[in-house]
């Protein structure tokens, strides 16, 4: 792991660390949507792009030789507010599926949309990765 939490007694963090040090090689992961390697949008709902997202952000990160751990941060941007409050409960499987108890310091945003048109989620990364 390239990167450790900062604890902060009294400001506990739901879901997110509230902050992470890092130390090697600095990745930075374009805004992944939840779509397939044939840019086809699986599903139009917030469950299953979420899901697919953080499997494309996870492939950046494994592809350049890192893991789960070494994500520092990440910024969520969702078209919809509500639905994202309300798709909580399939989000956390999700989620746990794919990065178990690993929070990275995170921004949650609600933006108007994204370049794509049948996109409702895109997920922004940083990562630390072991030097070579």
């Amino acid at each position: 792991m390239s990167t450790e939490d900062v604890v902060i007694p009294g400001l506990r963090p739901k879901g997110y660390s509230n902050g992470r040090i890092g130390n090697g090689r600095v990745l930075h992961v374009a805004g992944q949507v939840g779509w397939n390697a044939e840019e086809k949008f699986e599903s139009k709902e917030l469950g299953p792009q979420f899901a697919k997202a953080l499997d494309n952000v996870l492939a950046v990160v494994k592809a350049a030789g890192g893991t789960v751990t070494d994500i520092a941060e990440m910024t969520v941007y969702v078209t919809d507010m509500d639905a994202y409050r309300g798709a909580r409960k399939e989000l956390g499987p999700a989620w746990r599926e794919r990065l178990g108890t690993h929070y990275p310091a995170m921004a949650l945003v609600e933006v108007k949309s994204l370049l794509e048109r049948d996109a409702v989620v895109e997920i922004q990364a940083i990562a630390y990765l072991e030097t070579t």
